[in-house]
């Protein structure tokens, strides 16, 4: 399979203070196209801070992001912002729907910054319709127009699911996905995304602690003080790696 997305001799650290606080330290880590890939590590291990990267949310001290073969993290802001929008989904821990919204109103909010006020109002029956099906496909349906405050937390991570699949990415960026919800919960939520991963043969990679989440993805990748511990290339599965 081709590689989808990679980062070549990432270096990134974050000031605190007066000092310098290296996060990542040359790392060499890459994934395949349709590739539903874990990365595990204790907190302060970088497993967010890759992440970020990955998704031109943040930008490496060194090193470089690829999308297939090309270069994307030194390209012009504007071109970085359509990669946000347009290739790259996030799904974050703590949800970030807009309280004031409405589900199906969070999920249609993609499309209003892609297009714009003047030309959403245009496409902006298509967009309900396409919003509405994706959180029918979530198993949301029934709360279409429930606010974030009148959902479980199961629910609220399926709506934000649903809204990252909106603008129709390529990549899926997950961070602790499941680590606001409890066991039952999560594992559901866990098995829709590896439902939409095999469904839309979308290219997945999920960062998270717990390790019986970890070990159901296709690849595990464990990160400790920064680096990759095995190195650059393929990793081995869960069973060869601690946590």
């Amino acid at each position: 399979m081709a590689i989808h997305l990679a980062v070549k001799e990432l270096a990134k650290g974050y000031r605190k203070g007066r000092n310098e606080v290296p996060v990542l330290h040359g790392v060499d880590f890459e994934i395949e196209r349709g590739e539903l890939v874990a990365v595990v590590g204790s907190s302060g291990s970088g497993k967010s801070t890759l992440l970020h990267v990955l998704g031109l949310l943040d930008t490496p001290d060194t090193g470089s992001v690829w999308l297939e073969g090309q270069r994307i993290d030194d390209g012009p802001e504007k071109q970085r912002d359509m990669l946000r929008n347009k290739t790259f989904g996030f799904i974050f821990q703590f949800y970030h729907l807009l309280p004031e919204m409405t589900a199906l109103e969070n999920v249609m909010l993609p499309h209003l910054i892609r297009h714009g006020i003047r030309s959403y109002w245009s496409i902006r029956k298509q967009v309900r319709s396409d919003a509405q099906a994706l959180l029918e496909r979530v198993g949301l349906g029934h709360r279409l127009d429930h606010k974030p405050s009148e959902l479980s937390g199961g629910e609220m991570q399926r709506a934000a699911i649903a809204r990252a699949l909106a603008g129709g990415p390529e990549i899926l960026l997950a961070d602790e996905p499941t680590g606001n919800l409890d066991t039952t919960t999560g594992q559901g939520v866990l098995e829709l995304l590896r439902d939409l991963n095999r469904e839309r043969g979308l290219t997945m990679m999920l960062v998270t602690h717990d390790l019986q989440i970890a070990q159901q993805a296709d690849r595990v990748v464990r990160l400790a003080e920064g680096r990759i511990e095995e190195g650059p290339g393929r990793w081995p599965q869960l069973s060869k790696v601690v946590a």
